[in-house]
């Protein structure tokens, strides 16, 4: 009889624990698949945003790279712009200089030629006074200032010539 009441007993125990399994299934079993995908649904969503966000720091960083490549060459671009530029207003000084000084020694060289005419005329016109007074200190006489002044123009343009 001991074994009866054990089977019977057991056969019992099944028959609760399979109730127990069913009404547990019918009570906890959806909440709780809910929990576990939602859960599995969070940790999806977890993973594809951090995918997107590696995804996005990878464009970023590509954009970066390449505004940075850009503006280096913009840099140079630039620098090379003022380098040529700076030559060129260098070359233009230095040209506009050598005008200036041509232009002074013409400037110079004209004043010269008139200095010397200027000079030549004097000493003429002092070659002349002193003729004069010579011829009339060897004459002893007065002759015409013009006539005389003629005469000694002619003698010295014979002579410069």
């Amino acid at each position: 009889m001991n074994l009866s009441v054990q089977l019977s007993t057991i056969i019992f125990t099944m028959i609760n624990f399979i109730i127990l399994l069913f009404i547990l299934k019918h009570f906890f079993s959806k909440p709780l698949n809910k929990i576990m995908d939602d859960r599995k649904d969070g940790i999806n969503k977890s993973i594809k945003n951090a995918k997107d966000n590696e995804e996005k720091a990878e464009i970023s960083r590509k954009e970066e790279d390449r505004l940075l490549h850009e503006s280096k060459t913009k840099g140079r671009k630039i620098v090379e712009e003022y380098k040529a530029n700076a030559q060129n207003i260098s070359q233009e000084i230095i040209d506009e200089a050598k005008k200036e000084s041509i232009i002074l020694m013409e400037r110079s060289r004209v004043e010269i030629e008139r200095e010397k005419e200027k000079a030549e005329s004097e000493v003429k016109k002092q070659v002349i006074d002193l003729s004069l007074i010579l011829s009339e200190k060897a004459l002893e006489q007065h002759i015409d200032e013009k006539e005389h002044r003629r005469l000694i123009e002619d003698f010295i343009f014979k002579v410069g010539s």
